[in-house]
């Protein structure tokens, strides 16, 4: 009986530190990417003369939203061939080096989550924006995975923090705040949605950037405790940001934290709002 005993007890710490392992590798995962590795070749690209040209960029190593991601190529391709857009699609981070980045008017960080492009890349991209170029980011692209300072700074406007867990998709009313650019200005006033609200622990209006979209973050419960996790209960307060912009040098960025799910891409209003984004990225700023 003691023989059995110990055998059902060592199949139970067995258990539990195999399952730690997973979980651990998994928050690693999320938190940072992995594995992580860059590639640094430079594709062979032709790009046209006669039309603006957008980077449509997938890669992670962090947490993949594959269904979002996969429903999204589609949708933009529609968009770029509407707009008279060439659309380069890629998760190969070589496309990141000086001459070939110039050639794009914007950058879209497609769900890309973890570390996507090494920090000679990185500076090429911070480079490209101040100079003129755009950057967009779509729901992934603002977790906390990046662990880069400029990007947090420039795109996002503040700090990941947590998405809800209880539940993890909530519905809510998803109001157009008073962007400054009519392009924006001409987006449906009001729709209702549902997604992984995620929560950040500034405000980005505070800092200076423009809000397009809002929600009442006292209308979803924002908690994002588990297991140990008991600090995740807070939200944003009744003013929630959902997309925004600003100008960052010479240069422009957009952020959305909605899309984590494949939906979102089959919902004309979300699909007009990306639209109308990569519309005004792709302007020209006058000289």
């Amino acid at each position: 009986m003691k023989k059995i005993i110990k055998i059902v007890l060592g199949v139970i710490v067995g258990l539990v530190v195999l399952l730690s392992a997973v979980a651990g590798i998994f928050i690693y995962k999320v938190k940072n990417g992995f594995p992580v590795s860059y590639e640094t070749e430079a594709p062979q690209i032709t790009f046209p003369t006669d039309k603006p040209a957008i980077l449509l960029f997938s890669k992670t190593t962090g947490f993949r939203h594959g269904a979002s991601i996969d429903a999204s190529k589609p949708v933009i391709a529609d968009l770029a061939q509407k707009n008279n857009w060439y659309l380069y699609e890629t998760e190969e981070g070589g496309v990141f080096n000086a001459e070939q980045l110039a050639k794009f008017s914007v950058v879209v960080f497609n769900n890309s989550t973890g570390e996507v492009i090494n920090d000679e890349q990185k500076r090429v991209l911070e480079q490209y924006v101040e100079n003129g170029g755009s950057l967009m980011g779509i729901h992934g692209a603002g977790d906390d995975s990046h662990h880069w300072d400029w990007y947090e700074k420039h795109l996002l406007g503040a700090k990941f923090s947590h998405h809800p867990l209880d539940p993890q998709f909530q519905m809510a009313d998803i109001l157009l705040d008073t962007p400054k650019d009519s392009l924006f200005s001409t987006l449906v006033p009001k729709w209702s949605n549902s997604d992984e609200w995620y929560v950040f622990f500034e405000n980005p209006r505070k800092k200076g950037f423009n809000i397009v979209y809002t929600i009442n973050g006292e209308s979803i419960n924002p908690s994002g405790n588990m297991l140990f996790v008991s600090t995740k209960n807070f939200g944003m307060g009744k003013d929630h940001p959902v997309a925004w912009y600003k100008q960052t040098g010479k240069g422009k960025t957009f952020y959305t934290s909605m899309g984590h799910n494949e939906t979102a891409w089959q919902n004309t209003n979300f699909v007009k709002l990306i639209e109308t984004a990569l519309q005004w990225s792709a302007k020209k700023q006058p000289q």
